[in-house]
């Protein structure tokens, strides 16, 4: 019993570290940075109307201020779901972001709650649906009655129903990493930039992001019904803090994908999981690695590319490198090499498994393989 617990727990963790599979949707360095832009609700679907305020029009405002500073810097191309007060349903906005091989969708809207509960929130795509998430999730997730063909275009998804969302975010789950990355920018800057409270960074089941291919976040930038934040949110400067706040993590959020080989993998700080003693150290069929970056510049894995790393290997997915330090079928040789990593400046480096030459998650690769 006890080793099942301790299977359960690394496996949780492990799931988390090591999701960074798939980039197909990150440009390449000489093509534009393409950022969806979407502005929440819209046309006869008005969102909260907190203190009489609507947030269909805050939302686009806000939305329209971030596109146009985004659009000075020449490398980036804006597009948005709406630019003035329609109707667009759910998957479509999705929709859009994927035509265009966005490098991310941003979703922005305005809180609501019965009390006067304040702050801004970010949130990614997950299942932790706490009763109060799951309270957000159903409201947001509602819209898909307000279009005529919600049964045909969800497959029979059911806003009341926690299970709809945990089904779904599997398919989004290679972008989480990235997401929580500009997720934990937005919300530094709010802090920070535009001196706002932060109510943190959340994972919920939000049918807006579950199927745009691409790092996505939906942006909470407070709640209208509280009375002081709500004024806020409806003054030009209240609005102008806070997309600057948001432009500006955009922006940090690029450089960091531009010039990442060498330092950390996207930000991310990951926590060394300790091996298990009642874990096997040899797992046939299975071949652990240690991922040290990803970038989207394409290098030779030489030690001189890599602070004196040998037994170097890379891999291109989509538009994205990743590199690799050792190969074994050993996984407490592997955590041994992840340390060796660090020592060598690669702080976040992390354990990854293939089997058969494809990447799995080493939680299946520990638990399914066998000794």
């Amino acid at each position: 019993m006890q080793t099942k617990r301790k299977y359960i727990i690394v496996s949780l963790v492990l799931t988390f570290i090591t999701s960074l599979t798939c980039f197909s949707s990150l440009q390449a360095q000489e093509d534009k940075f393409v950022v969806v832009l979407d502005a929440g609700h819209g046309g006869h679907d008005s969102g909260n109307r907190g203190n009489g305020y609507k947030e269909k029009d805050i939302a686009l405002k806000i939305t329209l201020q971030v596109g146009k500073a985004l659009e000075e810097n020449k490398n980036i191309k804006v597009i948005y779901t709406r630019k003035k007060d329609v109707f667009v349903e759910l998957h479509e906005r999705a929709n859009i972001a994927n035509k265009a091989d966005a490098d991310l969708f941003v979703s922005i809207h305005c809180n609501a709650h019965g009390s006067q509960a304040s702050g801004t929130e970010t949130f990614v795509l997950g299942e932790k649906n706490t009763e109060r998430n799951f309270e957000f999730i159903k409201r947001e997730n509602e819209v898909i009655f307000l279009e005529d063909n919600y049964e045909e275009n969800y497959a029979g998804f059911d806003p009341s129903s926690p299970e709809s969302g945990i089904a779904m975010t599997i398919e989004q789950e290679v972008y989480v990493e990235q997401s929580i990355v500009l997720a934990r920018k937005i919300e530094d800057n709010f802090i920070g930039k535009a001196k706002r409270k932060s109510r943190g960074l959340k994972q919920a089941s939000l049918l807006v992001i579950r199927n745009t291919y691409m790092p996505s976040v939906l942006v909470e930038v407070g709640f209208l019904t509280n009375n002081k934040e709500g004024a806020y949110l409806n003054t030009k400067s209240g609005q102008s803090k806070m997309a600057n706040a948001i432009k500006d993590a955009i922006i940090s959020y690029k450089k960091e994908i531009d010039q990442n080989v060498g330092t950390q993998i996207l930000g991310i700080d990951t926590e060394t999981v300790e091996a298990l003693e009642d874990i096997p150290l040899i797992y046939e069929d299975i071949i652990f690695k240690v991922q040290i970056a990803a970038s989207s510049r394409d290098l030779e894995p030489k030690s001189y590319n890599f602070k004196g790393l040998s037994d170097l290997s890379k891999e291109k997915v989509g538009k994205l490198y990743k590199y690799f330090y050792g190969s074994t079928s050993d996984f407490n040789k592997a955590k041994r090499l992840q340390e060796e990593a660090k020592t060598k400046g690669y702080s976040s480096s992390f354990v990854v498994a293939f089997k058969d030459g494809k990447q799995i998650d080493v939680s299946e690769a520990l638990k399914s393989a066998t000794n």
